[in-house]
């Protein structure tokens, strides 16, 4: 799970074949007729563009052994394959849309062309996954190409139950795309296989830095997850990458689901190159030790708390020198929480990594901006960095907690498995309030300075609009449009329409919170995919007086565009 990301289905799926002249809806004009662009046309492209702030992203590399600098070339330049990767996952059309529009030297052709690398595919996140080229689905395919493109959901269920029950995990599971057969049947497609153009080069990368590095842990991760590029069975490489302790942190590999708006079963390809801060890590370190005293104290009933989660949770703040695939696609990621299985995360625990210096450039390039509009003046103060690092990785930790394996109806099953399609946003939105809950829970403990109560929800309230704009049909922005929404309507949140500007209700919050909370966790509890689905229905929304502040936000960077010099 991530703190920046996408999910939520999308209203149908479209056929590349099927293509209808309403598949320009949102295209400029010139794409549609091949008459000369515009300069509205060029104008409208760069106002796209521009709402990611260009920004340097590197880190301090000085200290790093010669062998682990060598290394650290090499892990780079694997992780480089993950963008093509992934825009193959991303849709079919994909690779070829690349290969055309690189090609176009017009200046439309190129500010296109350069949004399409930001987007990592067609479809805009911050407009509701709207197609900005012509000749593609009007909407991202929320089958992505982890399924053939006119697969429906109903063949995909009939399928499944004709299939062996080790198929059947497969089927569903995060390693195998589904493809048609030569016969037209549906048949499984190992990503050893079907993205081994890639995965080869990027095992062999991999093994070299493994025989570089100086550290035993880092060569272990990397020796492992080269073998599983080519197995698919990452077990042993998620052990290894939550046992590593190394100054260059890796992740590399096939992890989240958000890309699989049909099911939410299939892992997208992503890599995230960091280098450790250790004195920062340090000063987190307390934080996985509260983690089950938190569980104990969930607001659910006592029944669905779990008496031992797994591990010690181990939290890594790191600087970021290079990401690709699905980790640098539209929106930034500014902390994640893995791995996804849960196997692993029954013994090991999972691994909370916070992305420190691209959380600080979010939150002075966008943060800053957002809560002079959308905040009165003598709120604006408590809108602190310190708040909104602590809520980011509270929101990790808290990923860990509360119901994942349940029961139902008698059966073992999981949350993720019985939430479907719904369970990112349901679950990001539990992350949320939860975290603020439990910084709460903290502070009254004494393990936070009670200074941080003053920020904290100031600061999240402001966050809750930079989110919101990455789009609610992406997880994220849904999530934090339930939180708000629900807020308001307890009366933790007020609005000024006068001023347009929105203020924390200091008497009301902390009930609020606890009464989300509780909701969210026991929903996931029950594996109630129809609680979900009313929650979302209900919440999930833009209402007009968020809309209002989105409007006066327009000039405000939504995120950044990251430059890694360190790839060059």
């Amino acid at each position: 799970m991530r703190h920046s990301r996408r999910a939520a289905i999308l209203a149908a799926l479209f056929l590349v074949s099927a293509v209808s002249t309403n598949v320009y809806a949102g295209v400029p004009k010139a794409g549609r007729t091949g008459a000369k662009a515009s300069a509205g046309d060029v104008a409208a492209m760069k106002a796209k563009i521009a709402r990611f702030s260009p920004t340097v992203i590197t880190a301090d590399t000085s200290k790093l052994s010669a062998g682990d600098r060598k290394a650290l070339a090499k892990i780079i330049e694997a992780a480089k394959l993950f963008d093509p990767l992934f825009r193959r996952q991303v849709w079919s059309g994909n690779a070829a849309l690349f290969a055309k529009m690189v090609a176009d030297r017009t200046v439309l052709g190129q500010a296109r062309y350069r949004y399409l690398r930001i987007s990592q595919g067609p479809w805009s996140q911050l407009d509701e996954n709207m197609a900005f080229i012509e000749g593609v689905p009007e909407h991202k395919p929320p089958q992505a190409a982890h399924y053939p493109d006119d697969m429906t959901k109903a063949e995909f269920d009939a399928w499944v139950a004709t299939l062996s029950e080790s198929d059947k995990v497969k089927a569903t599971g995060f390693f195998h795309a589904i493809r048609r057969g030569a016969d037209g049947k549906l048949k499984l497609a190992p990503y050893s296989e079907e993205y081994k153009e890639y995965l080869v080069p990027a095992a062999k990368l991999l093994r070299e830095a493994a025989a570089l590095t100086d550290n035993a842990t880092l060569r272990s991760y990397l020796e492992k997850r080269a073998d599983a590029f080519g197995s698919d069975d990452y077990y042993a490489s998620d052990v290894a990458w939550m046992d590593l302790d190394a100054p260059i942190d890796v992740t590399i590999g096939p992890y989240e689901t958000y890309s699989d708006e049909l099911y939410g079963y299939k892992a997208a390809f992503e890599a995230y190159v960091t280098l450790r801060d250790e004195a920062e890590s340090q000063k987190l370190h307390k934080f996985g030790a509260e983690l089950q005293g938190l569980e104990n104290q969930l607001p659910i009933d006592p029944k669905y708390r779990n008496p031992k989660i797994g591990g010690g949770a181990p939290i890594r703040v790191v600087n970021v020198v290079f990401s690709s695939g699905e980790g640098n696609s539209g929106v930034q990621t500014a902390a994640f929480n893995l791995p996804n299985d849960e196997r692993v995360v029954a013994e090991k625990g999972s691994k909370r990594v916070m992305l420190k210096n691209v959380q600080e450039a979010k939150f002075a390039k966008t943060l800053v901006p957002i809560s002079r509009v959308v905040l009165a003046a003598k709120d604006q103060k408590n809108v602190k960095f310190d708040a909104f690092f602590t809520h980011v990785l509270m929101h990790e930790l808290l990923h860990g907690i509360g119901p994942s394996v349940i029961t139902v109806d008698g059966r073992q099953t999981t949350v993720r498995g019985e939430l479907k399609e719904l369970y990112s946003a349901i679950e990001e939105a539990k992350a949320d309030i939860s975290g603020l809950w439990a910084l709460q829970t903290l502070v009254d403990k004494g393990v936070l300075d009670r200074q941080l109560e003053q920020t904290m929800y100031t600061t999240f309230l402001s966050s809750i609009f930079r989110s919101v704009r990455f789009g609610i049909k992406e997880a994220h922005g849904k999530g934090v449009a339930i939180q708000f929404n629900y807020l308001i309507d307890e009366g933790a949140i007020r609005f000024d329409p006068k001023t347009g500007t929105f203020a924390i209700v200091p008497e009301k919050i902390r009930d609020g919170v606890r009464k989300l909370t509780a909701e969210i966790l026991t929903l996931q509890a029950e594996g109630s995919y129809t609680k979900a689905k009313a929650l979302i229905d209900k919440y999930g929304i833009i209402r007009p007086e968020m809309q209002g502040a989105l409007d006066r936000l327009k000039g405000v960077p939504v995120d950044i565009e990251p430059i890694y010099p360190m790839a060059k």
